[in-house]
């Protein structure tokens, strides 16, 4: 293997990578992903015991142990009864099917691929991404601890009303509506608070002690529900003695009575009952009775005639109950006067809360929950991707069968008040499930407590772990501290956060109102594993290949749409509630939280539909409603790859109100294989600093052999299909009449005609270190446009943008447009307002006539200066190529001239270039409009002299015509030669020999800048349009001289140039 032992460091040989993932192990449940564990030396040194747990005992089991609980025991009887077996069933059904399409695709999610501890939070954040895993992962915890809170109370509820009402703190006894519910849920809270703190002492001091009692728990259940089905067996045979006490159709109270009559024979003497003392004022058969209780008799039947009696047939549909409304049997007629009023209604059994379909849905639904309880366990497992799907979906199906077949037992052998009865008030205070129960009640009584207990102390256990996984992941900031715990791993904070959380369903102390609060969170979290199944399947991303193949898309979208139905039959408020702390979680981690990168299937959605908008952009230009500045930034760098000019992403950022695509290029010079760390230096520098910004957008480096191509491919490939850009922002060339900065001035130049030839807007802000920072804020003050010629509306544009960001938003608009000696000012004064007006434009209106004038000496004298100067740079250039290329200026001597301006091998470019304008000179596009010329102005011919011949001037002189701000000296000792430079001063300037169209524009450049620094000193921010480029190359000197004549004098300047269409619209 010599041909690849160079890069064994980066690509191990196949047999030690077989060998890693042979011995791979699942880590323990909420440390952090498997990759970050394998660099980390302690965890290769610890030793990680075997997985030892099949499917039977790591997830059949715990499945059915979760799945089988308080519900079961404490309410099913009433949901029969109330719901009826009809509604019921369809409850139970839709409940089951939900679940077992979730667990279609959890076991398709958890057999894609390894799946280390952290159950459904891990799947559900690595197939939808971080922001969703956070958020989904947040109402799982909740969901499970208010399981804890439920199961809590629901383990006080047994206490309290069946195994030991005597130990109530909150004495009930003589308290009647209103005031014993409330003793009875002080009660609770008082219990509930003892137990829950019992719990979390026991889970903090060893979950190994909770571990071993589950066993023991689950048990329980097992046994309870098989006495639940030996005792319905027996009522087919022997039915149960099981008298139920009914005044008229009412049922009354089994703690009133003893006996079930009114009066009884004792010898020959009619003697009245405990009954009869509680509806009239004496013990004697002349008192004075309750009228319900005078008119109607009383009857005894049984509550539980057996599976043969066709008591199914009353119990079919549903009876739905008014709170505090008596509990009637069904067929029984009484004797009742509308008008009388309600009387002793505390001696019957009644209502204690309004039922109706939608709040059994919800208070049923946390039964079937659990199902995540085997993956929850993947890192114990002996096979995760065959134990998980093959022991969910059969602890489903075995708990489904148990509930739906409980709804037709219990419809089938117990009357309807005793169903209806919830704390079987009526049947001497017996749970009413356990009253089926064969050998003895006390079996489901006992039964039920336990396995309340247990899957309490469970919730406890498992809700810390998951919060520490999310918090170890680091994906929610402010939830950091809850990922650290004592030296074993256990998470202390966390257990105590969770203990506080289910302190507060305690504090509800009603388990029919904490039931459908869990019910939402667990129903988010199985729609978001279903949403993930049907994302992977549909974007049939390449590494979707999970081995179990009993699922599909269609199956996945109907669990999703019965999980966000279930929501809102459950609570609606609590579904929006719900949904509103999962949106807040999800935003505060896409704004705030940590970046992940999991190749989540939220990104591959991403990507489809970038690439369907892409192709749509494709099919055409957009209207120009639609245009908005798409802005590639062009940044400069330094020798350490900073950003030179950080000024211009702050401008960027302001000019961002059009919300378009902004892209930041920088170029480094050399070769990619040399430079890439360069380019990748440069490229953090960039993103560093588009952070430090708030610039949204995209970064790009360029390596190229020099930095004037590098620049032209970012011009020309930037972008990606219609999502291009359609603006260039440039800096302006500081300090360009220095020799060693002449490329900088050269390669701006091609920049405006490359970006005219590519039809691209373009924005050069000169002075850019003087702009405003985006935390600066102007109070006052204008922005000013100089409208000269008609570019597309960039000019009306650029400001509008500008003044929706916070740094200009207090700036006033103003527009001077130029009148020449043929306009009417007036008319295009209002002509103007009038477009404006159209524009929907707000802004102050002036016409500034510019009148001819003779030109003066000055500018003579500095057209002069400038010619001279062109001729010097040009020398210049010429004995730096010849000092690089001596042999090449041997061979080509008679190509040698003094107006070469470009090295040799740029003359075929050249000539390419003066071809193409000599052909295309018929046509005069409008970006090529130069100052304003006057009408006798004659284009400038390549054949025309450039300069005059140089003569005598004093560097006196030279530095008293300079016309820019910085003051320099026009020869470079360093570079020229002395005696060539002295030889061109000592001439005198010939005027007569000046290139007259050069004197036209110095002179109109230098009247249009006396104008608007006279209009616009004091202006924030002065927009001018930008004179294109000379067309051939002779005079880009020249051309940057103009530019300088034209800003001098102004702070804040930005030139535009048009992109050849119309970017803004009068039209709607």
């Amino acid at each position: 293997m010599a041909l690849f032992e160079e890069e064994m460091d980066t690509s191990p040989m196949v047999s030690s990578l077989l060998s890693s993932l042979a011995n791979y192990s699942n880590l323990t449940q909420g440390s952090k992903e498997h990759e970050e564990a394998e660099n980390n030396e302690e965890a290769r040194k610890k030793t990680v015991q075997a997985p030892r747990m099949g499917t039977i005992m790591g997830v059949y089991l715990p499945c059915m142990q979760n799945i089988l609980g308080v519900i079961l025991f404490l309410r099913m009887t009433w949901l029969v009864g109330v719901g009826g077996v009809l509604g019921t069933f369809l409850i139970v059904f839709m409940c089951c099917s939900t679940t077992m399409l979730t667990a279609i695709s959890m076991s398709a999610i958890a057999t894609n691929g390894v799946v280390p501890a952290g159950g459904s939070y891990y799947m559900i954040s690595r197939s939808l991404g971080p922001e969703f895993g956070g958020a989904v992962g947040i109402c799982f915890y909740l969901g499970t601890t208010f399981a804890g809170a439920m199961y809590i109370l629901g383990c006080i509820e047994i206490l309290l009303i069946y195994i030991v009402p005597a130990a109530a703190v909150f004495k009930m006894e003589g308290l009647e509506g209103a005031e014993a519910e409330a003793a009875l849920l002080n009660n609770m809270r008082v219990y509930g608070t003892i137990v829950l703190s019992f719990m979390a002492v026991v889970v903090f001091v060893g979950v190994k002690y909770v571990n071993k009692l589950a066993l023991v728990f689950l048990a329980c259940v097992v046994l309870s529900i098989l006495a639940v089905y030996a005792g319905v067996i027996k009522t087919s045979f022997d039915p149960p003695d099981f008298p139920v006490c009914l005044l008229g159709n009412r049922t009354l109270m089994s703690k009133f009575f003893d006996v079930c009559a009114k009066t009884v024979q004792q010898g020959n003497a009619t003697v009245t009952t405990k009954l009869w003392r509680v509806f009239c004022d004496s013990e004697f058969l002349n008192a004075t009775c309750d009228e319900y209780f005078t008119n109607n008799n009383i009857s005894q039947i049984q509550g539980i005639p057996g599976v043969t009696s066709g008591i199914m047939a009353e119990n079919l549909f549903s009876t739905f109950m008014e709170k505090n409304s008596f509990l009637e049997k069904q067929g029984l007629s009484a004797v009742l006067d509308p008008d009388s009023a309600r009387t002793n209604s505390n001696r019957y059994v009644l209502a204690d809360i309004t039922s109706f379909f939608t709040l059994l849905v919800g208070i049923y639904f946390p039964s079937v929950t659990g199902i995540m309880a085997g993956s929850n366990r993947s890192g114990d497992l002996q096979d995760a991707q065959k134990s998980i799907p093959v022991g969910t979906i059969l602890a489903i199906a075995t708990t489904s069968f148990i509930y739906m077949s409980s709804v037709f037992l219990f419809g089938a052998c117990v009357d309807g008040v005793v169903l209806r009865d919830k704390f079987g008030e009526g049947v001497n205070g017996n749970l009413v499930i356990g009253t089926l129960a064969w050998p003895s009640p006390w079996v489901i009584v006992f039964g039920s407590f336990f396995s309340t207990c247990g899957a309490g102390l469970q919730s406890l256990t498992g809700a810390p772990r998951l919060l520490q996984a999310i918090a170890r992941d680091g994906i929610i900031p402010f939830l950091r501290v809850f990922g650290h715990g004592k030296a074993n791993g256990e998470p202390t904070w966390a257990l105590l956060l969770t203990a506080c959380i289910c302190e507060i369903g305690i504090l509800i102390a009603s388990l029919d109102a904490v039931a459908p609060i869990l019910s939402m969170f667990f129903l988010m979290c199985y729609m978001f594993v279903n949403l993930a199944c049907a994302l992977q399947t549909l974007l049939r991303t390449p590494n979707w290949r999970p081995r179990f193949k009993f699922y599909h898309w269609a199956l996945s979208l109907l669990g999703m749409s019965l999980c966000l139905t279930l929501m809102f039959l459950c609570s609606w408020y609590y579904a929006i509630v719900a949904m509103v702390i999962a949106g807040c979680i999800y935003k505060y981690i896409e704004f705030c939280g940590a970046e992940k990168e999991w190749g989540d299937g939220i990104r591959g959605i991403s990507l489809s539909a970038a690439r369907f908008a892409l192709m749509r952009l494709e099919e055409g230009p957009p209207h120009t409603k639609n245009w908005r500045p798409q802005i590639l930034v062009l940044m400069g760098l330094d020798g350490e790859q900073n950003v030179e000019h950080p000024r211009l992403l702050s401008l960027t950022n302001q000019l961002k109100a059009g919300k378009g695509l902004t892209i930041v290029g920088a170029c480094v010079e050399g070769t990619y294989l040399n430079n890439q760390p360069l380019a990748q230096k440069a490229d953090q520098s960039l993103r560093k600093l588009m952070d430090s910004e708030k610039v949204k957008g995209f970064s790009q480096v360029v390596i190229s052999s020099n930095l004037r191509d590098a620049t032209s491919h970012l011009i020309q490939a930037g972008g990606l299909g219609g999502l291009r850009h359609n603006a260039v922002l440039i800096s302006y060339p500081k300090n360009w009449k220095q020799a060693e900065e002449h490329h900088k001035c050269r390669n701006f130049i091609e920049v405006v005609r490359e970006t005219t030839a590519a039809s691209l807007a373009l924005m050069v802000p000169k002075n850019i270190a003087a702009y405003p920072s985006n935390g600066e804020r102007f109070t006052e003050g204008h922005i000013d446009v100089w409208w000269i010629v008609h570019d597309g509306g960039m000019l009306m544009l650029l400001p509008f943008l500008l003044r929706q960001h916070k740094v200009w938003r207090k700036c006033k608009m103003r527009i001077f447009t130029v009148a020449q000696m043929d306009d009417n000012s007036i008319q295009m004064k209002k002509d103007l307002m009038t477009f404006l007006y159209h524009l929907r434009l707000d802004a102050e209106v002036e016409v500034v006539e510019m009148h001819d004038s003779d030109i003066s000496a000055y500018t003579y004298e500095k057209t002069l200066v400038m010619e001279q100067r062109s001729k010097i740079l040009k020398e210049m250039h010429l004995t730096k190529n010849e000092r690089e290329r001596e042999i090449q200026s041997i061979t080509d001597v008679s190509r040698g001239s003094i107006r070469r301006k470009n090295p040799s091998n740029l003359h075929a470019q050249r000539s390419i270039t003066e071809e193409s304008v000599a052909e295309g000179g018929e046509e005069k596009p409008e970006e090529e409009v130069q100052l304003i010329q006057g009408q006798n102005a004659t284009p400038t011919s390549p054949t025309s002299p450039t300069s005059p011949t140089p003569e005598a001037i004093s560097p006196d002189e030279d530095l008293q015509m300079s016309w820019t701000d910085d003051t320099e000296k026009i020869n470079n000792p360093a570079v020229v030669n002395p005696e060539t430079v002295k030889d061109m001063f000592n001439m005198k300037p010939e005027w007569e020999n000046l290139n007259q169209t050069n004197v036209r524009r110095m002179h109109h450049a230098q009247k249009l800048n006396e104008v608007i620094v006279k209009k616009s000193q004091d202006a924030k921010l002065v927009l001018l349009n930008m004179p294109g480029p000379p067309r051939n190359r002779t005079g880009e000197e020249n051309y940057m001289e103009f530019l300088e004549v034209l800003t001098d004098g102004l702070n804040r300047v930005l030139l535009v140039r048009g992109g050849g269409r119309e970017v803004i619209t009068i039209y709607s």
